[in-house]
């Protein structure tokens, strides 16, 4: 594959052995820089094939009360992307694992794209996904993209018609977050999608990793949605779990704990 990057790779690499990958969320600064530097290492560690980092901002309209709350304990410390990308600098001197920022168009635009995506690209982020940024609209930053290496990972829901859907798979880098439900992200005990309708039709416009996202919170949802896609995303219910622990360590261990369970219907 041409302008392959880390996240083409463990795709490939999980393919190979008919595996799927586990896909870990946590809002970066949340409780602080140093403790979510060392939250990524555990959730690695721990089974994480690739890992979202939440950009704070100070309006995440996708996402639910848990991770709103948790970007507002980010913002507390005055977080910023120059921080950001030296914090992940930091983190390429340990790890490999492909990193995805989950972010909002307006900071892209604050400190200027081409700016952005160098500064991706020299600190080691692999991908963006940009909730409020429709398809449509992506073509200002997608020649950026290209250029530097940093993938946009599109979003798409089940209510996309098959025209948008196709469009979308054909222009696709990276992998495809398929939101499972629609609302804001936060756990969910059940989901009334279509996905045999929903991956039949996906399948037929593109072979590009296709991954499960929003509610997914416990292994059983895992085990039951596997089948359809090729990883499956948990977010809140990791940013609940560091929410929870009242220490460094807890926060750690729980996570570790959490991220191992969520892996092992996946082994």
């Amino acid at each position: 594959m041409k302008n392959k990057n880390r996240i083409d790779s463990m795709f490939e690499a999980l393919r190979e052995k008919d595996k799927k990958a586990l896909v870990t969320f946590l809002t970066f600064g949340d409780p602080n820089i140093e403790t979510s530097k060392k939250l990524v290492l555990a959730m690695e560690q721990a089974g994480a094939d690739l890992i979202e980092l939440g950009i704070p901002f100070s309006d995440p309209m996708a996402e639910g009360p848990v991770i709103q709350a948790a970007n507002v304990r980010a913002l507390k410390h005055e977080i910023n992307l120059d921080i950001i990308f030296k914090a992940v600098s930091e983190l390429r001197e340990c790890t490999q694992v492909p990193l995805v920022f989950l972010m909002y168009f307006n900071s892209i635009l604050s400190y200027g794209p081409e700016k952005f995506f160098a500064g991706c690209k020299d600190a080691g982020v692999d991908g963006v996904i940009i909730p409020d940024l429709p398809f449509e609209e992506s073509d200002e930053i997608y020649d950026l993209t290209q250029e530097y290496g940093v993938w946009q990972i599109s979003m798409i829901a089940p209510t996309s018609s098959e025209q948008r859907s196709k469009a979308i798979c054909e222009r696709a880098k990276g992998f495809l977050y398929c939101v499972s439900s629609m609302g804001v992200t936060g756990t969910r005990e059940n989901f009334s999608t279509d996905f045999d309708r929903m991956f039949a039709m996906l399948n037929k416009y593109s072979d590009i990793p296709k991954c499960i996202g929003f509610g997914i919170s416990k292994p059983e949802h895992i085990e039951n949605l596997k089948k359809y896609c090729d990883g499956l995303i948990v977010g809140s219910a990791i940013v609940k779990t560091i929410a929870a622990g009242e220490t460094e360590a807890d926060k750690i261990d729980g996570v570790k704990e959490l991220t191992a369970a969520l892996k092992a219907p996946l082994m």
